[in-house]
C-alpha cells in the first residue's frame, strides 16, 4: 500500500513502488465500450468538517464522509459484467482484522479468475484516516500490466496513487508501451490539472511506473473525490479490458519472462512498501510481514526464487543485509518524467 502515511509518505510505490474506477469514453482508443459508472460515493455534510482543539491542536475528522469500500464494490460489479469471478484461496484465510488499538478495522477481499491470479482489495477504518488499496496481478501467461489503486485520507490531506504498473520498465519507448499505453494517455489528459504531480519520486520508484500514473496530493473536497471516483472507474475499466483482450502468450520463454517481472514488482513492494511502518503500528511486526508477502503481494514466495538482493544488489549492506534507504541512487523527480505523449524525458 502507497498511501499509507501522510507524515512519512514521500514516494508513490505501487507500485510496486514502483498497485479507481470511472466512466470509459477513450475516444480513438482501441480499449473498448463505455460503461456508465454509479453515483460518486462521497458522503460530505456539515457534521464531517475537520476541527482544530485548541489545547491539543489535533486535528478530528470522520473519515466516513468518504467511502472507498464503494469503490470495491463498482470495481467488482463492472468486472463481474465480463469475467467470472471465484473467490481466492487468500478470502479463507484473510477477510478482516481489528488492530492493536481495539478500534481500526481492516476488510480484505480476494478473487481470482481464469486469467487474473489476484483481484484483491485491502480497507483500512478508524476514526482519524482511510486507506485504500485495490491491485490486479495476472496469470503468467499474459503480460498485462498491474492495476494498482492506494488511497490515504486523514483530516487535512489525501495521497493518491493510481497506475497500469508495467512489467516492463518505460523510460525507453518500447513496443510494450505502444501495446498498452499509447491509446489510452487521453484518460491520464483528463485528470492532470486537477490532480497535478505530488513531489518527488525516487529514481528507483520510477521504473515500476507508466506514463499513465496518477500521483497527486490534495485536500478534501467534494469535487475532488468525485472526480477521483471517476478516474478510479476510467483506469479499472481500462485495465479490465486489457485483461479481456490479451491473448495467452505460448512461448515458454516469453512465459517465464513474465513471471519474473511480476515476481521483482512484488519482492520490491513487499520489502519497500511505505505502507509497512502503518500496519506495523496497527497490526504489529509480525502481522504486517505477513500481510504484505501473503495478502497484498501475494505471489513473493510461489512466483520464483530470487531475493530482494538478487534483484536489487545496490542495496546490499555489507553485512549482507538489505538496506533501510529508499534510494541508493540518491536522484528523485519532483515534476512529472514524461511528456504529454508519454515519452520518459527524466
Amino acid at each position: 500500500m502507497h498511501a499509507l502515511s501522510a507524515t512519512k509518505y514521500t514516494e508513490a510505490h505501487i507500485v510496486a513502488r514502483p498497485g479507481s474506477l470511472l466512466l470509459m469514453e477513450l475516444g480513438s482508443s482501441s480499449i473498448g465500450p463505455s460503461f456508465k459508472a454509479a453515483n460518486p460515493p462521497v458522503r460530505i455534510s456539515k457534521n464531517t468538517n475537520l476541527t482544530l482543539r485548541r489545547g491539543s491542536q489535533r486535528f478530528s475528522f470522520r473519515v466516513s464522509s468518504v467511502s472507498y469500500k464503494e469503490f470495491a464494490d463498482s470495481a467488482l460489479e463492472e468486472t463481474r459484467k465480463r469475467v467470472v469471478l471465484e473467490p481466492s484461496p487468500l478470502q479463507e484465510r484473510y477477510s478482516s482484522m481489528t488492530g492493536l488499538d481495539g478500534k481500526t478495522q481492516l476488510q480484505m477481499l480476494a478473487f481470482k479468475s481464469p486469467k487474473i491470479r489476484l483481484l484483491r482489495s485491502m480497507a483500512i477504518e478508524n476514526e482519524t484516516m482511510q486507506v485504500f488499496d485495490f491491485a490486479g496481478f495476472m496469470e503468467p501467461e499474459y503480460d498485462t500490466p498491474i492495476f494498482c489503486a492506494n488511497f490515504f485520507t486523514s483530516a487535512n490531506t489525501n495521497i493518491v496513487v493510481l497506475d497500469l504498473n508495467p512489467l516492463q520498465q518505460l523510460t525507453d519507448q518500447t513496443d510494450y508501451q505502444d501495446k498498452y499505453y499509447k491509446n489510452i494517455m487521453s484518460i491520464y489528459h483528463k485528470y492532470d490539472e486537477m490532480f497535478p504531480w505530488g513531489g518527488k519520486l525516487t529514481a528507483e520508484s520510477i521504473k515500476f511506473f507508466s506514463p499513465l500514473v496518477m500521483w497527486t496530493r490534495f485536500s478534501s473536497s467534494q469535487e475532488k473525490h468525485k472526480a477521483l471516483f471517476s478516474a478510479f472507474l476510467k483506469y479499472y475499466q481500462a485495465w479490465l479490458e486489457m485483461t479481456i483482450q490479451v491473448k495467452e502468450e505460448m512461448e515458454p520463454s516469453q512465459v517465464r519472462a513474465n513471471r519474473e517481472a511480476q515476481h521483482k514488482y512484488l519482492t520490491w513492494r513487499a520489502q519497500k512498501d511505505p505502507g509497512h511502518g502503518l500496519l506495523r503500528k496497527l497490526f504489529g511486526e509480525e502481522k504486517a510481514k505477513e500481510l504484505l508477502r501473503d495478502f497484498l503481494f501475494n505471489g513473493v514466495n510461489e512466483l520464483g526464487t530470487k531475493t530482494f538482493i538478487d534483484y536489487f544488489p545496490e542495496y546490499q549492506t555489507e553485512d549482507g543485509t538489505v538496506s533501510d534507504k529508499r534510494s541508493i541512487i540518491g536522484k528523485s523527480f519532483e515534476t512529472r518524467p514524461w511528456d504529454s505523449n508519454g515519452l520518459f524525458i527524466g
